[in-house]
This record gives C-alpha cells, structure tokens and sequence, in this order.
C-alpha cells in the first residue's frame, strides 16, 4: 500500500509528500476500518447521589463536602467526589462552532430549544389493564399541563410494543397514550393450579420456604381433586410451577430492567435536566438480578438522569383469603399465610421502584389514587442533588450486596435521600467490552473530555436540495499519544466514533473507525510534528445537528470527546 492510498481515510499533515515504502499487508504502517456503532469507568469509582430537605421540604444547597460522612457496611469512607448538581435553571452546554456556519448561541435557550426532558416508561409487562387504564388517563392531565416549548416528553413501554421519541406535539402524547395497554396474553384470566406468582416461585425453589411449599401443596390438592395419597404427586407440580415462574418472572423483570437502562442511554443525549419516571404495579428482583438493577443506577448517575417511580396500583389494600378477581383463592388452611405472603409480595414489588428512585435523586409516588398529582411531582427535579464519590479498598468481586449510609455531620434537623446501597461486582470486567462500554456511555454524554489533545473541524457538501454530505475531520495530536514498541514497529489502536444528533437529542447517525499505529520510527517522528487528520464523511438531510466526536487509545486508554454544532439550510 502507497501512502497515496490511504490519503481518502487517513491524512498525514506533513508525510503526504513523504514516500513511504513498498508494503505487503503485513507491513503496512497504517489502516483503518470503518464498523457501525456498538455501543464503567476503570476504577470502582461509587456514586451515591444525595438530596437534602428542610422541614418545608425544600432543597437545601448550601452544603460542602466535609459536611457529609458516608459509610460502606459501617466502615467510614472517604469522599474523593464531590458535586452539586443545581437544576432551578436547565444547563446549556456551549458547543464549539468549528466551521463558522452556525449561531453561537445553538442550543441555548435563547434559541427556544428545549431544555427539559422527560422519559415516561410504562411498565406494561407487569401491570393490569386497570392500572395502566388509571395511569395513562393520569399521565394525559398532567402532560396537557406541563408540556411546553422548552420541554420534550417520550413515551416508551417496557415491552417495546408501545413508543414516542421525545416530542412537543401533545396530540401525538395523547394518542401514544391511548395505545397503552398489557401485551397481549400476559394477563389471562384462566385459572391456574397451582395458583403460583414469581415471589411465590423464588420463596418455593430459591429459598426452600418449607410453609409456602406445604400451603401450595394443599392448595394444589383442593384446585387438582387429588386423592389424600397424592401429596407427592402435588409436591411436583407446585416444584414444577415454582421453577417455570422464577424462570418467567426472571426474563420479564430483566427486560424491565434492560428497558430502563437503554432509555437512560437515550436520555444522556439530551441538553438540560433529563428524567425518567417510571410507572409499574412493581415487580420483583431475585439476586440474580440485583447487577443488573446496580447498572441501571450507575448508569443513570453517571449521565444525570433522575429516575422517578409511580406506583401504578395506587392505594389498594390486601384481601384475606384473595379477591374474586384472582385465579385462584387458595383453601381456608391457607387463608392466614397467603395473606402474609400477598402483603410480603405487594411490598416487594415496591421495593425496587424505591430503591432505583432513591439511588438517582428521585422520589417514589406511592399509595395514592391521586396518579396526576403525582406525575405533576415527580416531574419536577429537586434543585439541588449532591454526588458523593468514594472507591472502596480491596473490594472483592463476589456480587455481595454493600449497605451505604450518608449523615450529616452537625444539621441533625435535615431531611437526606440517598442511595441504599450497591452491589459488587461479580468479575472483572472484560476489557474490549469496558472500553465498548465507556465508549458509548461517552457518545450519548455532552461532557466534553480532553485526556487525548484532539480538534474537531466540520464542512458540508450539498448533493442536492434534500441531502448533504457532513465532514467529521479530527485532528490527533500524536506527540500526547502512548505507543507500544513491538520489534520495529511503534503500536498503538484508536477508536473514532462520529456521532449525528438532531435538535431533540436523536441519534440520526454514526459511525466506528478503529485507526492501527505501526509505525517506524521515522514515520512516528515525522508525524508527531505535524498531527494526523481523520476524515469521517455521513449521509445525512439538511438541518440543525450537534456532533459529537469520542476518541479512544488503547495504551494509554485515554479518552477524548469534542462537542460540535452545524446547521445545513
């Protein structure tokens, strides 16, 4: 390969001129690949995001570091984080205007652009009809309020049957809500015998609950007309049942789970306050689970978005003996203990709306019929939330479960919010996956990153009055870069990702280039005086765009990420 060839992907300022030697593939100095986007930091960095109330219930934010003390299982903690995040007026982040095309001031707000996001994620996997029909009738009263020019709603549902990008248009919210309803078949109303749920699964065959097991037992003799020497018989299909719902319940609460995290990734694109309210009759977690509720959180930290949980069941109350409604109601034997279990279960399936709520910074809207009054709360952000940082000391990565407790040191009379806890990790992460991961958790970011020394320049081409063709070129400073001498080669991996958002924070479109160093010594010192360009070229329709440019190395895995703005008439 001729150093003219590679000039279409890669620019060398300075070498162009230069001939390099003939080169076999295994030779080459210099490739490049171009792959569609796949999208944790290195540290076991904790973030445990505080709220602080008076009496009135007012956020308080006037408080410092040392005023805190934080605790991991008991043990006293240092904080080496520490931030005030301040939401009474909606961040803008100034975007580098590389090309001189576009108004300064995009996407400020004095460009009328939203700066107030809001996810409401209707968890139609586990709810009723009846209480998704009470919310979504709720969620419509309150959006014909709240909704306004600098704000944006998105409805989306866990089941991914039902789903609007974030919009202004609130006929659009109105009819999306309408469309909300359970998928269809997970609610039957036939009856079951045994009459099993998933908390009820997980007593049974995860924890080897000797009542639950001998209730079910009776109960699946009355529902089956088993002859009084067929308790075996009843033994195996209540283990049978037991088993099918853990496995059931499992796969439908990690799709809740999954559903959230991908809609936080969404929401970390958008400008200003970014919330999520979610809005479920509950479910329940298993530990099995608990990583992945762990990651939702993190994640949700790490891009400032406030999650949010409504409880769709409203006030309700438990039945002895079950309500005629239910499948089955199990045997007067039973009445006592089903009752206890059903009250166990209806606060479990509360639990993890609470904890992921006030592990963000959110609030949990519970035991109330009043569903508009509370989307109303919950949809307005506490001004201030403090972010507290602490990485523990030789944690091991056994998965076990961590309690944390956060005080104030002397102001006894205030009110603290803050995360419960958190989960360790069960492994070392794989290290082509953590480095996808920080990635993409930094192409849906607005933080600008300046550990590697990149330039971000944009053009424009038009094609024609409805397409255009957008020129991402970065410029790598190598003189900062880290290589790898192997035999006589200088080595080191870059991975490019040029990413295309609209004005509402939608990924229009991106593209991966992974960039190969194996440079020879005079190659690399040639080159480091002068830099190197990398050209990325994307299809896209005239309009108002933010790009955002994430470089990665991987010797040094150190990351850069360049903020731009462009507007194609």
């Amino acid at each position: 390969m001729q150093a003219s060839d590679l000039l279409p992907v890669l620019l060398l300022w300075g070498i162009a001129s230069i001939k390099l030697p003939a080169q076999t593939p295994d030779t080459q100095e210099l490739t490049s690949r171009d792959a569609p986007v796949t999208f944790t930091t290195r540290t076991n960095l904790v973030l445990v995001p505080v709220v602080v109330r008076d009496r009135q219930g007012k956020a308080v934010g006037n408080l410092r570091q040392e005023d805190f003390e934080l605790l991991d299982k008991g043990k006293p903690q240092i904080i080496t984080k520490f931030t005030i995040e301040n939401y009474r007026a909606p961040k803008v982040v100034p975007l580098a205007d590389p090309t001189g095309l576009v108004d300064a001031a995009f996407p400020a707000q004095s460009t009328g652009a939203p700066n107030h996001f809001v996810a409401y994620v209707f968890d139609d996997i586990h709810s009723k009809f009846e209480d998704l029909a009470a919310a979504r009738q709720a969620a419509e009263k309150h959006l014909t309020r709240t909704v306004d020019p600098a704000t944006r709603a998105a409805i989306y549902t866990t089941s991914g049957q039902t789903t609007l990008e974030f919009t202004g248009d609130r006929d659009k919210l109105r009819q999306t809500l309408l469309q909300l309803r359970p998928p269809s078949g997970s609610d039957s109303p036939l009856a079951n015998c045994p009459d099993m749920s998933y908390y009820l699964g997980d007593l049974i065959e995860n924890k080897h609950d000797p009542q639950a097991l001998q209730a079910l037992i009776l109960e699946t003799m009355e529902c089956a007309h088993l002859p009084p020497d067929a308790v075996l018989q009843a033994k195996m299909m209540v283990e049978s049942a037991a088993r099918m719902e853990v496995s059931i319940g499992e796969q439908t609460s990690r799709l809740a789970l999954i559903s959230m995290k991908e809609i936080v990734r969404r929401l970390s694109a958008t400008p200003g306050s970014r919330s999520l309210i979610m809005v479920s009759s509950g479910f329940f977690l298993t530990p099995s689970l608990r990583s992945d509720e762990t990651e939702v959180m993190d994640r949700a930290i790490r891009a400032n978005v406030t999650i949010s949980s409504l409880d769709a069941r409203g006030l309700f109350t438990i039945i002895p003996g079950g309500s005629a409604s239910e499948r089955t109601a199990g045997v007067p034997a039973t009445f006592s203990l089903r009752a206890r279990i059903r009250s166990e279960e209806a606060t479990a399936n509360g639990d993890v709306l609470a904890e992921i709520a006030d592990a963000t910074g959110g609030r949990f809207f519970h035991n109330s019929n009043a569903l508009d009054e509370g989307f109303d709360r919950l949809a307005a952000q506490p001004e201030y939330i403090y972010v507290l940082g602490f990485s523990p000391q030789n944690l091991k990565l056994d998965g076990s479960f961590h309690k944390l407790k956060v005080a104030l040191k002397n102001s006894k009379a205030l009110d603290i919010q803050a995360r419960r806890g958190y989960y360790a990790p069960a492994h070392a992460r794989d290290p082509d996956e953590q480095a996808g991961e920080e990635i993409r958790e930094a192409v849906f970011s607005l933080e600008e990153m300046r550990d590697l020394p990149v330039d971000l320049n944009l053009q424009f081409f038009k094609s024609a009055d409805y397409a255009a063709k957008l020129s991402v070129v970065a410029h790598l400073d190598l003189k900062q870069l880290r290589f790898r001498k192997a035999e006589d080669r200088n080595r080191n991996t870059i991975k490019l990702v040029a990413a295309v958002f609209d004005q509402n924070g939608n990924l229009v479109k991106a593209i991966e280039k992974t960039i190969e160093f194996r440079l020879r010594d005079q190659t690399l010192e040639t080159a480091s005086k002068t830099g190197v360009n990398v050209r990325t070229v994307l299809d896209i329709t005239p309009g108002r765009y933010v790009v955002r440019l994430v470089v990665r190395d991987s010797e040094g895995e150190l990351m850069a990420a360049r903020n731009g703005a462009i507007q194609i008439p």
